[in-house]
């Protein structure tokens, strides 16, 4: 294949990733200023890309004005997360929730309401009131692409972005992508850039085997993460591994989340009630890992107690947005909602803000440590953040950039950095002969599943980093025979970086906290003491993943006794434990 030209092009904002967060930060950074040049740059295809390519059947963090307020939900998410948050950017998302909400609805998205025309909303969360369904929500990306043309963003499809520029003084000066159909590279000079990729997905291996049959949408392969990182930008609670509740062989939500609010729950094989709190959180998954390894599993859905009525309004939600495909799933499998329990399992893990903590550290004001580099959605970490949170910061990231552009120059990149990075990236296709991607990948994150995959064990965590260096010597042999196999070779050095983040931070936090998220078999407690902190991963001046703890910011608002305990007594007790 000869080797085009590199182009360049400039733009004021960039925005990385067309899912959630990318289009509402794309569409309010043009909004707060019509004059700049937004750019969109995703990697698929906007129209049908990110964790909501097939819609969403609701808002797992709605904070309404008569079912909950932001210092409530800034104290549930804070217990719910063991403590270790920024307030501040949980605030901001609290305090934008409503008005967020309503801009949606504005444009066409459909939440369910009552009678009276009042939002309806849902209690699943340990505390408060913050579940707001949505039946048809199967046509959010239709919405969020026609804003995108009406405020007349760019929008460049199909291009993988693979590092991030920034000057000798740590401020963004653009990115490196390559055309995903060409593999043309072209050099984008941005006054800022947003990163909006998502989780990092595949990280672990399901247990099907099947690389992209993955509980998070399969294309997120922790690009931004990878980006953050080697531009310099720290990541914060890596170690916080995101490991949800699924459907058995499916790898899809099992959705408690709906069903709980119309009378389901999860239950053990005896169809009993364990926990009494169906809200994600380490401990919730904690409580579910031990009635598997118990003599109570496997571990069920189970709504075949309810009415026809409530089942049939389950089946149409649940069959119809997010993951249509489950409906034909269970129909082939033979599993009926009225007579059979559904088998759940837990996912393989993933680095995730949206379910979890784990991400490219931001402030209240979606600011990264570098200059002009913005996060949003499951990349960021704000814990908990949802398809909402996306959303909101998302917004806040738009409008910080167009502002931060107002006064800031195109800086200049190291054009050596540049050289190198395009050495990288098109040494796949002039090798013959080679490691496949796919070889790569599987290998990575079947040793993933190997050693990282919670309980964790300081031995098998350093056995991971040994042979992760090994196969980051062999993937000099990486071969790609066309440019969409050299978009997956790119992304097995992501996969790569976000394991060895994964294992590196893991082995430095030396306590148990977040249930099953971190729980180390060799330091089973919780260290309070030493360990109320945030953990920081950044590159060290090796260019080796190191890293710091940082203290955690002074609440804004105090969870009480009562609060803190809310999530250490999710276990229904038997008569036996009593």
């Amino acid at each position: 294949m000869m080797k085009a030209a590199i182009q360049e092009r400039q733009v004021d904002v960039l925005v990385i990733g067309g899912g959630t967060a990318g289009p509402m930060a794309a569409i309010r950074a043009k909004e707060s200023d019509p004059s700049l040049s937004v750019l969109l740059i995703e990697k698929a295809n906007v129209k049908r890309s990110g964790a909501i390519s097939m819609g969403m059947d609701g808002l797992n963090n709605a904070v309404i004005p008569g079912h909950s307020t932001p210092e409530q939900y800034v104290r549930e998410i804070t217990i719910a997360n063991d403590g270790i948050v920024n307030q501040k950017a949980i605030l901001a998302y609290a305090t934008n929730s409503f008005q967020m909400i309503q801009r949606l609805d504005k444009w066409g998205v459909k939440f369910e309401k009552d009678d009276t025309g009042e939002y309806a909303v849902k209690k699943v969360h340990h505390l408060g009131n913050y579940v707001l369904p949505m039946p048809e929500g199967h046509n959010v990306k239709k919405i969020l692409y026609r804003q995108l043309r009406k405020n007349r963003v760019e929008i460049s499809n199909r291009y993988k972005v693979t590092r991030i520029l920034v000057d000798d003084r740590r401020r963004v000066a653009g990115a490196v992508a390559v055309d995903t159909r060409t593999a043309e590279i072209t050099i984008i000079k941005a006054r800022a850039v947003i990163l909006c990729t998502g989780a990092a997905g595949r990280l672990g291996l399901p247990s099907s085997g099947y690389l992209f049959g993955t509980y998070e949408n399969p294309t997120n392969a922790g690009d931004g993460h990878a980006m953050a990182f080697h531009a310099g930008a720290e990541l914060s609670g890596i170690e916080c591994y995101q490991v949800n509740p699924l459907i058995k062989d499916y790898n899809g939500p099992a959705c408690a989340y709906v069903t709980g609010p119309l009378g389901g729950y999860t239950a053990n094989a005896r169809g009993e009630r364990f926990i009494e709190c169906d809200y994600w959180s380490g401990q919730m998954m904690l409580e579910f890992f031990k009635e598997l390894q118990g003599g109570n599993g496997p571990v069920f859905l189970k709504v075949n107690h309810l009415a026809e009525e409530t089942i049939a309004t389950i089946e149409n939600i649940l069959h119809t947005n997010e993951r249509p495909s489950r409906g034909r799933f269970h129909a082939n499998r033979g599993t009926d909602y009225r007579h059979d329990m559904i088998e759940m399992h837990i996912s393989e893990i993933g680095l995730c803000s949206g379910h979890s903590a784990s991400g490219i550290w931001v402030n209240e004001r979606a600011q990264t440590t570098i200059k002009g580099l913005y996060a949003a959605g499951d990349a960021a970490c704000v814990p908990h953040n949802y398809m909402l949170g996306a959303f909101v910061y998302g917004e806040i990231a738009g409008v910080e950039a167009a502002n931060y552009c107002k006064d800031t120059p195109l800086y200049e990149y190291d054009a050596g950095y540049v050289e190198q990075e395009v050495a990288r990236i098109r040494a796949p296709l002039a090798k013959i002969g080679g490691l496949t991607p796919y070889q790569a990948e599987y290998k990575i994150r079947r040793l993933v599943n190997d050693y990282l995959q919670p309980p964790k064990v300081t031995k098998k965590m350093e056995i991971a980093l040994h042979r992760f260096a090994e196969i980051r010597e062999d993937l000099s042999e990486l071969t790609a025979d066309c440019p969409h196999n050299l978009l997956r070779a790119l992304e097995v050095y992501d996969i790569l970086d976000c394991a060895e983040m994964a294992a590196t931070a893991s082995l430095y936090r030396t306590e148990s906290r977040w249930g099953l998220y971190h729980y180390r078999v060799d330091h089973p407690e919780k260290d309070d003491e030493d360990w109320f902190c945030h953990v920081q991963l950044f590159k060290d001046e090796t260019g080796g993943k190191a890293c710091k703890s940082i203290p955690v910011e002074p609440y804004v608002y105090e969870p009480n006794d009562h609060e803190k305990q809310a999530y250490d007594k999710l276990r229904i007790l038997t008569k036996e434990m009593a």
